[in-house]
């Protein structure tokens, strides 16, 4: 029993009463406990001393429930909901096409209980003949489906990350003289990875493999084989050992981290220079060339350092012969973030919250944008709301001396093009965000012409979250996005770089055409409490990979230069 197990039961618990057409506040409020859950350092602390209803968010049902899973190691109302509904059904809510309701629907009146016997059905047309079902919810659904299919076993960067980090720690911290490190697709910051790749060299190699089949993020071993052990972690991701001796770990650092076009393009480099790179060994004729680091390698090939986010064979040797290896931005290099929902609207914490936990960032401003009024699911702003969010921020701005809170929306980008607000509303914020949320479905056409009058609005700041991608559960829209990066470019709106990792959009593949056409990016975290405002991280990762630099992005500019920016991209609205 582990309390980090918490969160899931009660997303469980959230997600199977969806299914039952429970009211939808009970959903949102196991919903919110989850997530309030996932931010919490020390509950077992907080259960013993009994502080659990101080915490917003946990209410007397729930903090119940706590205490029952604390003290018996399950809960009897998500035990009796699985009984009553099977937890496969939970499988189909990621599927895009369906919701609750529907997949109620396919339960009750086809037995249906999981993926396997929807595709059947649908296969079969056996949908065609149940109520609010037709061909078309059927093709999506099919379609839904095969996404799935295509993402079987892949995971996100932003949940794998912080498991193979605490892994490595520790390794570190119980194995002093041991070396250890991530590679693969984990070192590169790829935004979906398939496993987590763990380099090891230590005198102490066995006790190391012991230790690690010992912890209780492992849930099983599947394969011990000389120096590769392969476990399986409860998460369901692959974790791959491999343990060399300390003078193979330079070279096996290098040739475990880079993908299979950046080795190859090394290697062919090396036998231009007479040398022969091996997974784990470096020579010229019969001599071995010793190394003592990655740097060194790349320097005795007369190439700059390739930062291990740049590894994917995209160019980055070439621009390493020729010294144009850009200086990448850093997460120090951010001086504010943007995009930050409050309890105004469905956020979790108040402004007042959020400013502090900022401030302990190093951050010297940030931006708020709740939802505007046309997100009624997520609380979005009437006109009398703005009024009392700007006069509070006012407060605060001068109250802070070294802080500054500027007045932001993430209006809503209505089917026509059109905005949230009217322009008299809309010339009073700092900022504007402007974000699809709806009508995901419109043809191409009738996507780029809503998109393109979106941007010709002379009050839109940033376009938020580009493609409207969520990963491994929804692809993104249908659009043209070279041509939505040379519109952002011609009418001065700057993209933005969505640091959550279930977006991570605009995609990093992107990020470096868009800098080839002078467009601004804004890494924001999309932050709904104050735990998300550490998602900027991911953003950071994702513009190192896409070869941006400190001048690519808004939010490296001080308080001052932000001022000036938005005033001058307000006088063009005037």
């Amino acid at each position: 029993m582990t309390l980090k197990a918490l969160p899931n039961i009660f997303e469980e618990i959230a997600g199977l009463l969806e299914i039952k057409g429970e009211n939808p506040f009970k959903v949102r409020a196991y919903e919110r406990a989850a997530r309030v859950l996932m931010e919490l350092d020390d509950l077992e602390k907080i259960i013993k001393e009994k502080r659990l209803k101080e915490i917003e968010g946990i209410g007397e049902a729930i903090s119940k429930k706590i205490e029952e899973y604390y003290e018996t190691g399950k809960i009897s109302y998500h035990e009796e909901l699985k009984k009553e509904i099977p937890l496969s059904l939970l499988e189909l809510m990621k599927i895009p096409a369906l919701g609750a309701k529907k997949i109620r629907t396919l339960h009750q009146k086809l037995g249906i209980t999981d993926i396997g016997e929807l595709e059947y059905a649908c296969r079969e047309n056996h949908l065609l003949a149940l109520p609010g079902f037709g061909k078309k919810t059927q093709d999506r659904i099919l379609s839904g489906i095969e996404f799935l299919k295509r993402h079987k076993d892949e995971f996100l960067l932003g949940e794998i990350e912080g498991i193979a980090e605490q892994i490595k720690e520790s390794l570190s911290s119980n194995f002093k003289e041991a070396k250890v490190e991530i590679c693969g697709s984990v070192r590169r910051k790829r935004e979906v990875v398939k496993d987590i790749d763990l380099l090891i060299t230590s005198p102490e190699e066995e006790k190391i493999r012991e230790y690690l089949k010992s912890l209780p993020a492992i849930k099983a071993v599947i394969l011990e084989d000389g120096h590769l052990t392969v476990l399986k972690l409860v998460t369901g991701i692959n974790l791959e050992l491999r343990t060399v001796r300390e003078e193979e770990y330079p070279l096996a650092l290098l040739y475990l981290t880079g993908n299979k076009d950046h080795i190859e393009g090394l290697r062919t480099l090396c036998e231009k220079m007479g040398l022969h790179l091996q997974p784990y060994r470096l020579s010229k004729g019969k001599e071995t060339i010793k190394l003592k680091s990655e740097d060194e390698f790349y320097d005795l090939l007369g190439l700059q350092f390739v930062p291990p986010e740049l590894r994917e064979g995209s160019g980055e040797i070439d621009a390493a012969l020729g010294k144009k290896i850009p200086e990448l931005v850093k997460e120090e290099d951010l001086k504010g973030i943007f995009h930050i929902h409050t309890d105004f609207s469905d956020g979790l914490d108040s402004i007042e919250t959020l400013v502090g936990f900022a401030k302990k960032m190093g951050f010297q401003y940030i931006g708020i944008s709740d939802h505007s009024g046309s997100a009624y699911y997520a609380r979005g702003l009437k006109i009398e709301d703005l009024k009392r969010q700007w006069h509070l921020i006012d407060e605060i701005n001068r109250r802070e001396a070294n802080f500054y809170v500027f007045k932001g929306i993430e209006s809503d980008i209505l089917p026509d093009g059109s905005l949230d607000y009217p322009p008299e509303i809309l010339r009073r914020f700092d900022f504007v965000i402007a974000s699809i949320h709806s009508h995901f479905k419109l043809d191409e056409k009738e996507q780029r012409e809503r998109i393109i009058t979106a941007l010709k609005n002379p009050y839109v700041t940033i376009f938020g979250h580009p493609t409207g991608r969520l990963l491994l559960s929804r692809e993104g829209y249908r659009i043209d996005l070279e041509e939505i990066i040379e519109i952002s470019e011609k009418y001065g709106v700057v993209l933005e770089l969505n640091s959550s990792p279930y977006r991570l959009d605009l995609d990093w593949r992107y990020l470096r055409r868009a800098k080839e056409r002078n467009v601004i990016i804004a890494i924001n975290p999309d932050a709904h409490s104050k735990a998300g405002l550490f998602d900027t991280k991911f953003g950071i990762a994702m513009a190192r990979k896409g070869w941006l630099e400190r001048k690519n992005i808004l939010n490296t500019k001080n308080v001052d230069e932000i001022r000036n920016f938005f005033s001058e991209r307000k006088r063009g609205a005037t």
